[in-house]
C-alpha cells in the first residue's frame, strides 16, 4: 500500500484528514484493485471493525461525493476538522466498509479464553485533586465540585482568576491533579491554558499565576497535551513546563509530553508553534511535526520528524499504533484498562502491530483483533492478561 494512502486512512480514522486528503482517498478507493487492500487495512482496526457491519461501495461513493459538495458550498475556507467528522459519521452510520459476504468469509470465529472479565473496563474521566490546604477531592463523572477558584462538572476542572488590581502579591498556592491508571482528565488553568492528562499522570500547577512572572507548571510524571494561552494575552509572560530536569518554554502553542515513571525516554511532540527545550545545559528548538526524545540515562537529546496525528490520537479517543512493538503497546493498554500483562512467550514482546483502537473498546475486542494478527492466544485472569 502506498505510504501516503496509508497516512490518509489513519488520518481519516482519527478525524484529521483535510479536504485534499479525503479527495485523494476517494479516488484511490474508486479503483477496484484497491478495494481488497482497503478492506484488509480496516480489518486491523477494531475502532472501525466493531462499528461497521455492511459494505456498499457504490453507496459509499455517493456519500463521499455528496459531503464534498456540501462542504464546498458551505464555505470556501473549509472547516477541515468538522468536515472530516461529518464524513466519518456518515460512513459509519450507513455501513460504508463491509459487505457481509466479504467480511464473514475472511474472518474466523474466534473464541478467546476469558476468566472473570467483569472487573476490566475501559478508562474514564476521573482524577484526585489535592488542594493548597492539603485536602483531597475525588473528581469523576456525575460529581460536581466548587471551590473559590475552580469548578468541576465531573469531566473537567476549570480555574478562574479573580482580578483585583489593588490586591497585594501573595505566596503562590499550588494544586495537584493526579490521574490514576484507567483514568483521564481535562483541566483549564487560570490563564486559559487547556491541558489533557492521560492515565497515570500527575500535574502540579498554581491556582493563580503571578503577575509579571513566567507561568510555570510541572508534569511530575505521565502524559499531557497542552494548548497554551498565548503570551501576548498575558503581557508577554512565557509558559514553562518542567519535567524530570527538562524545561519547555513556549509563547503559545500546542504540544504533547510523554514522560512516564517506568520509562527512561521523555518524548515531546510539537503540533503547532515553537518551543525551546532545555535539558542538561543543552537547548534545542522544536518545530511543528517534530518530536524530541531525551534519554535520561545518556542525557542526550534527539530531534526527528514525526506523524503528529499518530502521537496525539489518544486525546481524541483513539490509540493509533503504527508498527510498534507489542511490549510498548501493552504498556499503553495496561495503563488505560488498569491491568497487568504477562508475556508467556518473550518473543511476542518484539512483534509489531498496526491498528487504530477505540479507547471505549472493551478489552476482549482489542485482544481478539490482536489474536488475528499478532498473538497466538491469550487468557484473562481477574485483572491480569496473559499473552501466549
Amino acid at each position: 500500500m502506498n505510504s501516503n494512502i496509508e497516512q490518509f486512512i489513519i488520518k481519516f480514522l482519527t478525524k484529521e484528514a483535510n479536504l485534499e486528503e479525503l479527495l485523494q482517498l476517494e479516488l484511490w478507493i474508486n479503483n477496484p484493485e484497491n478495494e481488497t487492500l482497503f478492506l484488509e487495512y480496516i480489518k486491523t482496526n477494531t475502532y472501525a471493525n466493531r462499528v461497521l457491519k455492511t459494505y456498499n461501495k457504490e453507496q459509499a461513493k455517493k456519500i463521499i461525493a455528496k459531503r464534498i459538495k456540501q462542504e464546498k458550498r458551505k464555505t470556501k475556507s473549509y472547516n477541515i476538522l468538522k468536515y472530516a467528522a461529518v464524513i466519518i459519521f456518515g460512513l459509519l452510520t450507513t455501513g460504508y466498509l463491509y459487505k457481509n459476504k466479504w467480511f464473514n468469509q475472511d474472518t474466523p470465529n474466534t473464541i478467546p479464553t476469558v476468566v472473570n472479565t467483569n472487573a476490566i473496563l475501559p478508562g474514564s474521566d476521573k482524577a484526585t485533586l489535592t488542594l493548597e490546604d492539603g485536602s483531597i477531592v475525588i473528581l469523576e463523572k456525575g460529581k460536581t465540585m466548587q471551590t473559590q477558584n475552580a469548578s468541576s462538572n465531573g469531566e473537567q476542572i476549570v480555574y478562574t482568576t479573580q482580578k483585583n488590581k489593588d490586591a497585594k502579591p501573595k505566596e503562590i498556592a499550588y494544586n495537584y491533579l493526579n490521574i490514576p491508571r484507567g483514568g483521564q482528565y481535562h483541566l483549564v488553568l487560570s490563564d486559559g491554558t487547556a491541558v489533557w492528562l492521560n492515565s497515570e499522570s500527575l500535574l502540579k500547577y498554581p491556582v493563580t499565576f503571578a503577575e509579571g512572572l513566567p507561568r510555570e507548571v510541572e508534569l511530575v510524571y505521565g502524559e499531557a497535551y497542552f494548548d497554551v494561552s498565548p503570551s501576548i494575552e498575558h503581557n508577554g509572560s512565557t509558559f514553562n513546563v518542567i519535567n524530570q530536569g527538562q524545561n519547555i518554554e513556549v509563547l503559545g502553542t500546542q504540544f504533547n509530553i510523554k514522560a512516564y515513571q517506568d520509562e527512561t525516554i521523555i518524548y515531546t511532540t510539537l503540533v503547532e508553534g515553537e518551543v525551546i527545550i532545555s535539558y542538561n545545559e543543552k537547548k534545542r528548538i522544536l518545530a511543528p511535526n517534530q518530536q524530541s526524545s531525551i534519554d535520561i540515562n545518556n542525557q542526550t537529546i534527539d530531534i526527528y520528524p514525526i506523524d503528529v496525528n499518530t502521537e496525539i490520537s489518544w486525546r481524541k479517543g483513539l490509540f493509533t499504533f503504527k508498527g510498534k512493538p507489542l511490549k510498548n503497546i501493552m504498556k499503553v493498554l495496561s495503563r488505560w484498562y488498569d491491568v497487568d500483562v504477562i508475556f508467556l512467550n518473550k518473543d511476542l514482546e518484539s512483534l509489531k502491530f498496526k491498528g487504530v483502537l477505540g479507547k471505549d473498546q472493551n478489552i476482549e475486542e482489542v485482544l481478539a483483533i490482536m489474536k488475528t494478527n499478532t498473538i497466538n492466544d491469550y487468557e484473562i485472569k481477574g485483572k491480569t492478561i496473559v499473552l501466549k
